[in-house]
């Protein structure tokens, strides 16, 4: 279908202006708040002196070698979730969170069921979602991989 054809058939085809005019801005919030988002995960990991806690944390589930993991994790969220925030290497940093996020999902949080309140997977595995598909979309227009001319 056509751009011209989606603007037809809004309920409220004025708004298709609008509409036209927010959506080049609209992948970048998505990835720039992302992003951001996955930042104090691994800053309290890196810099908040949650390391040997969290290190304890992931022994007790079974994710060893704990403490490089962390690091690793801690590294993925804070200094990843930067670089998919300004979009630069989008895709790898991005696959990388999805990985994190997905085995937060599924070997942390599973056994708790589905709601977050309860400590289950539903907000990990939508974040390693949205990862996913900014994996998969890249950085957009509006990011430093497109002023450099690549992307992976």
């Amino acid at each position: 279908m056509t751009e011209q054809a989606k603007r037809t058939d809004l309920f409220i085809p004025a708004l298709g202006g609008v509409y036209d005019a927010l959506t080049p801005f609209s992948w970048p919030l998505l990835r720039i708040v992302a992003g951001l988002f996955l930042m104090p995960h691994g800053y309290g990991k890196l810099f908040g002196g949650q390391l040997e806690g969290i290190a304890g944390f992931f022994a007790k589930t079974g994710l060893e070698p704990a403490l490089p993991l962390v690091v690793l994790v801690g590294v993925v969220e804070f200094f990843g979730g930067l670089m998919i925030a300004l979009g630069l290497f989008t895709r790898p940093i991005a696959a990388a969170a999805t990985v994190v996020l997905a085995v937060a999902a599924f070997h942390v949080h599973w056994s708790a069921g589905f709601f977050a309140q309860q400590g289950g997977f539903e907000f990990a595995l939508l974040w390693a979602v949205v990862t996913l598909v900014i994996a998969i979309r890249g950085g957009g227009d509006y990011s430093i991989d497109a002023r450099i001319g690549k992307e992976f």
